[in-house]
C-alpha cells in the first residue's frame, strides 16, 4: 500500500531549475554544422518544454535529412561535447529558491526529488553537473525514453509507483511551460507551474495548474501546499 505522506517531486530542468543562457541551442547548432554541413542558428526551432529528440526531429525535417547508421550517435556525441565546452564558469545560473526547495524536500520524511525532463540523460547530466546538483535526484525520466511529453510523464509516474509506491496523485510535476502542465494532467499528477522560463504568469494561469508561482524564491508556500497534498487520504 502507498505510504500516505509520501510524495515524489518531478522537476523539469530548463527554465525551472536553471538557465544556461542559450547554450543548448548553440550546442545543437554546432552539431548541425558538424554533422549536416549547414549553418543555422535554429532560431525558428522551438526548444522550450519539448524533448531533445523532438527538437532534433524538427531539425532533420527542416533539411529533409534522415540519419543513417552511426549518424545519430555522432550527432549526440558532438552536441554533448559542445555543451560541456560552452558551459564555462559563470555561464547560466540556478534559478531563485531552487537550492532551498531541494534541501527542504530532502529533509521531509518520505519525499523524493526526481526529474521529468525533455533533456536526454546525457544533456541533463551535463547541465545539472555544471551547477552541482546532479546527485540531488533519486531517479528521472528523460527525453530519449519518449519523444512525446505526455508519454514521458507517464513513464515518470510509473517509475514513481515502482520505486516509491506512490500513485499518480502523489506525484508533483514542477515546470515552467504549458507542456509541463499538460503532461502532468495526462499522467494524473499534480502540477506546480513557475513563471521563470519564457512563459509569463498569464499564459501559465490559462492552463490552470494546481499551484502557480512567480518563482521558487519563497519555498514555504510551495511546501505548505505540498503538505496539504500529502495529508490527503
Amino acid at each position: 500500500m502507498p505510504i500516505p505522506s509520501r510524495l515524489v517531486w518531478l522537476f523539469d530542468i530548463d527554465g525551472t531549475l536553471l538557465l544556461t543562457d542559450g547554450a543548448a541551442r548553440e550546442a545543437f547548432a554546432f552539431a548541425v554544422h558538424e554533422c549536416l554541413g549547414v549553418e543555422d542558428d535554429l532560431r525558428d526551432i522551438a526548444f522550450a518544454g519539448r524533448t531533445d529528440p523532438l527538437i532534433l526531429g524538427d531539425i532533420l525535417r527542416k533539411y529533409g535529412h534522415a540519419f543513417r547508421d552511426g549518424e545519430a550517435s555522432r550527432f549526440w556525441a558532438t552536441t554533448y561535447a559542445r555543451m560541456e565546452a560552452l558551459l564555462t564558469p559563470g555561464r547560466g545560473r540556478l534559478l531563485p529558491g531552487v537550492s532551498a526547495l531541494l534541501a527542504a524536500v530532502d529533509r521531509e520524511p518520505g519525499w523524493v526529488p526526481a526529474l521529468l525532463t525533455g533533456n536526454t540523460t546525457g544533456m541533463a547530466r551535463i547541465k545539472l553537473g555544471h551547477f552541482g546538483i546532479a546527485e540531488r535526484f533519486a531517479f528521472g525520466a528523460f527525453g530519449e525514453e519518449a519523444a512525446d511529453r505526455d508519454a514521458l510523464a507517464r513513464v515518470a509516474v510509473a517509475r514513481a509507483a515502482e520505486r516509491c509506491g506512490v500513485p499518480p496523485a502523489r506525484c508533483i510535476v514542477v515546470g515552467d511551460t504549458e507542456h509541463d502542465i499538460a503532461c502532468a494532467r495526462a499522467a494524473g499528477a499534480r502540477v506546480v507551474a513557475v513563471a521563470t522560463g519564457i512563459r509569463d504568469r498569464a499564459v501559465l494561469a490559462a492552463h490552470r495548474p494546481d499551484l502557480l508561482l512567480d518563482d521558487l524564491s519563497e519555498p514555504a508556500r510551495c511546501l505548505a501546499w505540498a503538505r496539504e497534498v500529502a495529508a490527503q487520504p
